[in-house]
């Protein structure tokens, strides 16, 4: 049931047969403020968790906001049914188009189901079963591509070509940008609660929407906030882009088994954003990832994707100061393929 939809900030516009064309170019604290009235009765208000070994083990006040536990187990709702929730009724009714490798692709596909209009999601053929079989459970038509071969968003747009749909990116856009945002604003809200005050954010990147959204809240509320982003290696190209002040690209032929986080380049809305706001990134291995997926389930009792539990694995690797400090890391997702799960929690 969809409740509480309040008018846009701005409006997104879509022409009949081509994709959504948002008219702008950044987003502001009031856009994320607009999200989270939108959302809220719509989306988890995930809990912010603290945990004795954490602190002990790292020396400082570590908190974990728990996107895992939002509806289709990551972040990614918010944004798409922000997005959703801000194109014209007209428009809307004609169904969406959205391309992902799984979390992006159950978001879109949830919040199209309860909006009650037909969505087509375009996704890897490798991408995790489970991620697949989630987002036809709502509703959603599957198209798979080629990851080596194709391009997803020609796929998608074509499609909405031909059937006149509107385009729901998975990361830059602002509307979803705003709706990952109420992520940040959900922290400082549970912060004050518990009478702290954030020194240091650690955000999963991979085309930096959340990110952005993330580091627009938490740096209008506390500007001395330090925001940092967590990207596997040889998918660091935010971090790289960062510091050399232009988009740059994945390295050719790198893997990692964190599905959720392997995009090329950083978006352009999302880079601007970045760049501006974020301090700076961290490249983490697999086995660190692994290795955090471990400690979420034994000591937290957590179920974390590999890219879910990266912002983890940068603070238990030591990529980041934090003794003396309130640190936080989101966990943006518990989308675990289960044979990957089960051999990595049940390694020594």
């Amino acid at each position: 049931m969809v409740s509480g939809i309040p008018e846009p900030g701005y409006q997104g516009q879509s022409g009949r047969g081509g994709p959504e064309v948002a008219q702008a170019t950044d987003v502001q604290f009031a856009d994320v403020e607009a999200a989270a009235r939108g959302l809220a009765g719509n989306a988890v208000r995930t809990p912010l968790v603290r945990n004795a070994v954490l602190d002990a083990r790292l020396g400082g006040r570590v908190f974990l906001k728990c996107e895992s536990l939002q509806h289709i187990g990551a972040f990614k709702f918010r944004g798409a049914f922000w997005a959703l929730a801000c194109l014209d009724d007209d428009v809307r009714s004609r169904g969406v188009v959205a391309w992902s490798s799984g979390n992006h692709a159950q978001g879109v596909a949830m919040a199209a189901q309860r909006f009650g209009v037909p969505t087509t999601i375009v996704m890897p053929h490798d991408a995790p079963a489970l991620k697949r079989d989630r987002t036809r459970r709502f509703g959603a038509e599957v198209v798979g591509y080629d990851r080596a071969t194709e391009s997803r968003e020609d796929i998608a747009c074509a499609i909405a070509n031909r059937e006149g749909r509107a385009v729901v990116p998975p990361f830059d856009h602002p509307h979803v940008i705003a709706g990952q945002g109420t992520v940040g604003l959900e922290i400082v809200q549970q912060l004050t609660e518990l009478g702290e005050t954030p020194d240091q954010v650690v955000v999963p990147c991979g085309g930096g929407g959340l990110t952005a959204g993330v580091a627009t809240a938490m740096k209008h509320l506390h500007p001395a906030a330090r925001i940092y982003i967590a990207e596997p290696e040889g998918f660091d190209d935010t971090t790289r882009s960062l510091r050399s002040g232009q988009r740059e690209k994945s390295v050719p032929g790198a893997s990692s088994i964190c599905d959720a986080l392997l995009v090329e380049t950083p978006g352009e809305l999302t880079f601007v954003i970045n760049h501006r706001l974020v301090a700076g990134g961290m490249a983490v291995g697999d086995e660190e990832v692994r290795a955090a997926m471990r400690f979420a389930f034994t000591e937290l009792k957590l179920v974390l994707e590999p890219g879910g539990a990266i912002a983890l694995a940068a603070l238990l690797a030591g990529r980041l100061e934090t003794k003396g400090a309130c640190t936080v890391a989101v966990l943006s997702g518990g989308n675990a393929d289960p044979g990957l799960f089960s051999e990595i929690v049940s390694a020594d």
